[in-house]
């Protein structure tokens, strides 16, 4: 018997223990092979009284299946306890090789009644308005991706993913659906939440560029940008301006290019553009922080002398 999860280890002892059954369960489980495919669900086997014959340090399905073909499988009965969705490549090697295979889904994961906040979430990535995303089940993960697909904004959440926003996964499992997207991110080296809130602590500075510009510190953060450490919320329009600015550094963008970053993109004119400025500069509350370059477009004011060592921007972060 494989014990994939703690949560759903302890989920179907719980309803057996319901029907009247849990002991005859667990007593059942006590003359099989036992296996573990991390510590929650090794804890969850030994509160019953149950010891694990063999556990992964991978904490991965694929090691469990690779440990269990090594030996002759042919004739077995292998109980896989699913967690969440179908181990259908798991279970197929297994019969395969000659096992026969019983699935036991003690939880399985569904769409939310109300996808209003998710949409949201899409559109904020997509928007580059949030700075990094945590993931921890695969579920979550293809669920993400497939409600920007419905909602058609697939093709802006994977550029925002590639670009400005972390997608931070729990452990490889949760990563699987970015992948399959060739969407890049980061996750500790241990599937925890512990590791993967340090990891998020640890990746974000290194995203953020903090830049000298007219003689103040400046970075995009999320939906805001931060001067000389001050906060400042900016509207969507006004921050893809700053970071296309931010991204070349000193380069002057003419306003052509700067109308596609608009809403409207091509039926945006250069009013547009002049507005969405103004209103940056008013919003960081420094006006000489964007230059306008008489007949050309506009340029971060980039003062790359003010680099006095590594030490002095990571001062300003």
């Amino acid at each position: 018997m494989i014990a994939t999860t703690g949560i759903g280890f302890r989920g179907w002892v719980e309803a057996a223990e319901g029907w009247g059954l849990a002991d005859p369960l667990v007593r059942s489980l006590s003359h099989a092979r036992l296996l573990a495919r991390g510590p929650k669900a090794r804890g969850a086997l030994r509160a019953v009284g149950l010891q694990e014959e063999w556990s992964p340090e991978s904490e991965s399905s694929s090691e469990v299946l690779a440990h269990l073909l090594e030996g002759d499988v042919d004739g077995l009965r292998i109980v896989v306890q699913i967690h969440g969705e179908p181990l259908g490549d798991f279970s197929e090697a297994l019969q395969m090789a000659g096992a026969v295979v019983t699935e036991v889904p003690v939880y399985r994961w569904a769409a939310p009644d109300d996808a209003a906040p998710l949409e949201r979430l899409v559109e904020l990535i997509a928007a580059c308005q949030i700075e990094c995303v945590t993931l921890t089940s695969a579920p979550a993960a293809a669920s993400l991706l497939q409600c920007a697909d419905k909602t058609g904004q697939l093709p802006a959440l994977v550029a925002a993913f590639r670009t400005y926003v972390i997608a931070a996964c729990v452990g490889p499992i949760t990563a699987g659906p970015l992948e399959r997207q060739n969407i890049p991110f980061v996750m500790p080296a241990r599937a925890r939440l512990g590791a993967l809130a340090r990891e998020v602590i640890t990746s974000l500075p290194q995203r953020c560029t903090v830049l000298p510009a007219a003689g103040q510190w400046i970075q995009v953060r999320g939906h805001a940008a931060v001067v000389d450490g001050k906060l400042m919320p900016l509207a969507p329009g006004s921050m893809a301006i700053l970071r296309a600015l931010i991204d070349r550094p000193g380069i002057v963008l003419p306003r052509a290019a700067l109308r596609q970053l608009l809403p409207g993109g091509d039926a945006a004119d250069d009013h547009a553009v002049e507005v969405a400025v103004g209103r940056l500069r008013v919003g960081l509350d420094s006006p000489r922080i964007i230059q306008t370059v008489v007949k050309r477009g506009y340029r971060l004011a980039y003062e790359p002398e003010r680099f006095i060592s590594d030490g002095d921007a990571q001062e300003h972060r």
